[in-house]
């Protein structure tokens, strides 16, 4: 960085969030292994006696304990491109206009779960359900390992509640599929022909009145040898969202190549299902009692609320810690 012209080159700003990467990764346990070695010295020159500090110092030893617990958390996330932004989709499954409530319940909880930890959120597409919720939507969600985390939400989501568009006060089970892809830098691995692509333009959904689009600016991409579709309706012109649109299919198309590389994203490939009955990886249940749980890790909660409010840390501890495990 300090060499000569280094501000001028193109790959400046990718090596500064690399060196910012390094330094969130070092730091920490450096302060924490100073710390080690303080109460180490103290405890060797403590006297007994002296009960006062013998509280204090066990004091800091469970604060240092905590910290380091969260430092071996953070080995967990060690993938090509754990530390990336991450782009999160949710589509309605089986259920009609249940799922598509469902899928407004679990972007509110996406949107929590980001606010609680500090990410940013852009909306990129958004399709709203014919009586009410959400039929898909798509959110970029930034901030400093979105997708390390994020991934261990992809799959099958389903609720089980009393349906609150049910005149007799039924329960009801809807299903949504949640997908999660990093967001990459510009890479030339990635080489897209335009006469693969379809690009079709349409209006965008408004509020209405004055806000009303009415032009056709929203964009959608369907790459035709492998059928993936990217859209964007929320940037301000069609260039944008074409733009968009096509680094997200870029982002798919890669994730696509890794999967058939990976042995392990290529067995995750393999086990999609459809969005339904016996496919779910976590069961929301609501009625007739509460409770939360992930079918990969038989993690599980009865606090169905804070989960709902965005605090899914525990289970996507779980999960990483499962998927690392070597008994898995």
């Amino acid at each position: 960085m300090s060499g000569p012209g280094f501000w001028e080159t193109e790959k400046s700003s990718r090596i500064v969030k690399e060196l910012k990467s390094l330094k969130r990764t070092v730091e920490p346990f450096s302060q924490a292994f100073l710390k080690y070695q303080e109460f180490k010295e103290l405890l060797d020159i403590l006297k007994s006696e002296d009960l006062e500090l013998v509280k204090d110092l066990s004091k800091n030893i469970d604060i240092l304990e905590a910290e380091v617990e969260k430092l071996d958390f953070a080995t967990l996330l060690d993938g090509d491109f754990d530390s990336c932004n991450a782009y999160l989709s949710i589509n309605a499954g089986a259920g009609g206009t249940e799922s598509c409530d469902w899928v407004g319940m679990l972007l509110r909880m996406y949107l929590r779960y980001a606010e609680s930890h500090g990410f940013k959120v852009k909306t990129i597409e958004e399709l709203e359900g014919e009586e009410a919720g959400i039929k898909n939507v798509t959110i970029l969600i930034e901030g400093d390992y979105a997708f390390g985390f994020l991934k261990a939400e992809r799959g099958v989501h389903r609720l089980v509640r009393i349906s609150p568009f049910d005149a007799n006060k039924r329960r009801h089970t809807s299903f949504a599929s949640v997908d999660v892809i990093p967001e990459i830098e510009e890479t030339g691995e990635i080489v897209i022909d335009e006469k693969d692509l379809v690009i079709e333009t349409y209006r965008a959904s408004g509020a209405g009145g004055q806000h009303m689009q009415k032009t056709d600016s929203a964009v959608r991409i369907t790459h035709k040898p492998t059928g993936l579709v990217a859209q964007c309706q929320n940037e301000r012109s069609q260039h944008q969202n074409k733009q968009t649109a096509l680094k997200i299919l870029k982002a798919r198309l890669f994730e696509l190549e890794r999967q058939k590389k990976d042995e392990l994203l290529a067995k995750t490939q393999a086990d999609k299902k459809k969005i339904e009955w016996g496919s779910q990886i976590r069961s929301y249940v609501m009625h007739p009692y509460t409770m939360v749980k992930d079918h990969r890790t038989d993690f599980e909660t009865g606090d169905v609320g804070s989960v709902m409010d965005g605090k899914l840390d525990e289970f996507i501890e779980a999960f990483l810690r499962f998927q690392k495990s070597p008994n898995r």
